[in-house]
């Protein structure tokens, strides 16, 4: 089944609101140049900058958030909703990103409940799972990752509203990817595990993308593996030739 290639560009906790502005833009322009492009594109910024980044981009390419509470209003000093996200334009959320996870001990609980929000006012979650180096050496990489996906996704997820992120947390921000056939094995069983939870159909259909160090260097070579359906893309993304680079790969 060919599923429609997604490039996502996740710019942490970076830029300012003239530096969102113009490499949302910049993207933006370079996506609404392209005849028929042949997968879609997304940016996140900052939460404080979704505002700016969506008029930026003009619906040209997708606008996500990085991270949503759970609930939708309420005494959550310094949170920002899933109604909010959808107020201020943007149509995708990240959730269960390994910094988050690490940095603010979320939980596969924690992730399923926000990724369940994320679905229920209507937006597509982009629920992240992947193994600590301390777990890849002690060969766990494959049971991490089913585990996540079995405590991580909502069981009213689909093809539409979830898109799963497969980010080695070992590899992210180092320069260090796995070999391609790491990549293939672990995509392969997470779709696999897709299907045990959702359904053959689901997992058919659902996008897997691949995150941790994708560059303009190893961006075709990833993208070209069978059940990699696009990118996460973190310090790439921060330039718009670099994460320009990338999307080409699918194009």
């Amino acid at each position: 089944m060919q599923r429609r290639p997604l490039i996502a560009g996740n710019w942490k906790m970076n830029c300012l609101k003239e530096e969102a502005y113009a490499l949302a833009k910049g993207v933006a322009e370079k996506y609404a140049a392209c005849t028929d492009p042949e997968c879609d594109v997304l940016v996140c910024p900052p939460a404080i900058w979704i505002l700016p980044v969506v008029d930026a981009v003009k619906g040209r390419v997708a606008v996500g958030a990085q991270d949503a509470h759970a609930a939708k209003s309420g005494a959550h000093t310094g949170d920002v909703s899933v109604p909010m996200i959808k107020d201020a334009g943007a149509r995708f959320v990240i959730v269960g990103h390994s910094e988050r996870r690490a940095d603010h001990h979320e939980t596969d609980a924690d992730v399923k409940a926000k990724a369940k929000a994320v679905i229920a006012d209507g937006l597509t979650a982009v629920i992240c799972i992947g193994e600590t180096q301390d777990q890849r050496d002690a060969g766990k990489t494959i049971d991490v990752c089913r585990t996540q996906i079995q405590g991580s996704v909502p069981e009213e997820a689909n093809a539409q509203n979830v898109v799963i992120a497969y980010e080695p947390v070992w590899a992210i921000g180092t320069g260090r990817t796995p070999t391609t056939k790491d990549v293939e094995e672990v995509h392969a069983a997470v779709r696999a595990e897709i299907a045990a939870k959702l359904g053959q159909k689901v997992a058919e259909e659902m996008r897997i993308l691949y995150g941790g160090s994708v560059k303009p260097s190893n961006a075709k070579e990833l993208m070209a593996l069978q059940d990699v359906d696009g990118a996460l893309v973190g310090g790439a993304s921060l330039k718009v030739d670099d994460f320009w680079a990338i999307v080409e790969t699918c194009l």
